[in-house]
């Protein structure tokens, strides 16, 4: 992939007013705080092709991390000292040579997160994976957007749904989600369609209760997440007329007090290929960190704080309501 110079253009929303003037008129700025957070986007590769993927990752996609750019990575974050490392795909799960890659991290890092569709970790293929988690404490969050089946089927495909209840079945009985065991299962909730997420406390309650009593399920912490308008949720929006509609909504519900606890401000992303970005987001959008395309191998530490951060016009999501925070 690398990171061009200049992102792609894209056809812009009619009359939204341009990020960068939003932050001026609520007298903002968006520039880096400690940056004590490590984002790996270890591929595109994924079983599923979900409607709301920012990455339009799926199975035909073949941009993983190779064995080199993990060793480099794993260099860059003993040189960073970062509390959390937050490893996200595609499906890291199919990655060759992720249980290496999770094991080396967590010797590294107070914290580590493994981002997983939980139909990729359905497979007997998955139990080293599964036992290296466990053994390293691994915090799993996982997608999980609906409590019934034929919402999640609109977002994920068929058959998502049951894969879905049975590896989360599984991770209980390996003690994830279980108060006292240490090992921290967090739920990802997206919104079937060109809307907002619903109130996140909630929207816990209400999954909490229904994942206990109807299938004796529980879990630690549940995120209701914003559709990012990239990728083939983009795709989506713009063919199915609801794009400038959307892009109006995120922007009628900026926020400026979550700006100073943007996810972006705390943490640096890094794609399958080494590239440096300021997060996911943007990765997905090709916009790179700083003013030239940087590669992990050539960074000393993380960017200092003070630092600029990129803004684009999908930046409207992480500040709509409660924000990425």
């Amino acid at each position: 992939m690398g990171c061009p110079q200049k992102p792609a253009p894209q056809r812009q929303a009619a009359g939204l007013e341009g990020f960068s003037s939003t932050l001026r008129r609520h007298g903002q700025s968006l520039t880096r705080s400690t940056c004590r957070i490590l984002q790996v986007n270890v591929g595109l590769l994924c079983d599923l092709c979900c409607r709301h993927c920012h990455l339009m990752a799926g199975p035909d996609r073949h941009e993983i991390m190779s064995a080199e750019t993990m060793q480099e990575v794993v260099d860059f974050a003993r040189r960073g000292g970062f509390e959390i490392i937050d490893i996200t795909g595609g499906a890291p799960e199919l990655v060759p040579g992720i249980e290496g890659f999770v094991a080396a991290l967590a010797e590294i890092t107070p914290q580590l997160m493994l981002r997983s569709n939980l139909t990729a970790l359905f497979s007997p293929e998955r139990e080293k994976l599964l036992s290296t988690c466990v053994r390293h404490k691994v915090a799993l969050v996982v997608s999980f957007p609906a409590l019934r089946e034929a919402q999640v089927a609109a977002q994920r495909g068929a058959g998502v749904w049951e894969k879905s209840l049975a590896m989360l079945h599984r991770l209980n009985e390996l003690g994830y989600g279980r108060e006292g065991s240490g090992l921290e299962l967090h739920l990802a909730v997206n919104p079937g369609g060109a809307f907002l997420p619903a109130n996140q406390a909630a929207t816990e309650k209400r999954y909490r209760r229904e994942l206990q009593a109807r299938w004796g399920i529980v879990f630690n912490n549940l995120f209701a997440l914003t559709n990012i308008p990239l990728g083939r949720f983009r795709r989506w929006l713009e063919r199915s007329g609801n794009y400038e509609d959307y892009m109006e909504k995120l922007a009628a519900a900026f926020n400026p007090a979550v700006i100073a606890g943007l996810m972006c401000r705390e943490q640096i992303s890094v794609s399958w290929d080494g590239y440096v970005f300021d997060c996911d987001f943007h990765l997905a959008a090709g916009i790179c960190q700083g003013e030239k395309s940087t590669h992990v191998r050539d960074l000393a530490t993380a960017p200092p704080k003070g630092t600029p951060i990129a803004t684009a016009e999908h930046c409207y999501a992480c500040t709509a309501g409660a924000g990425f925070t």
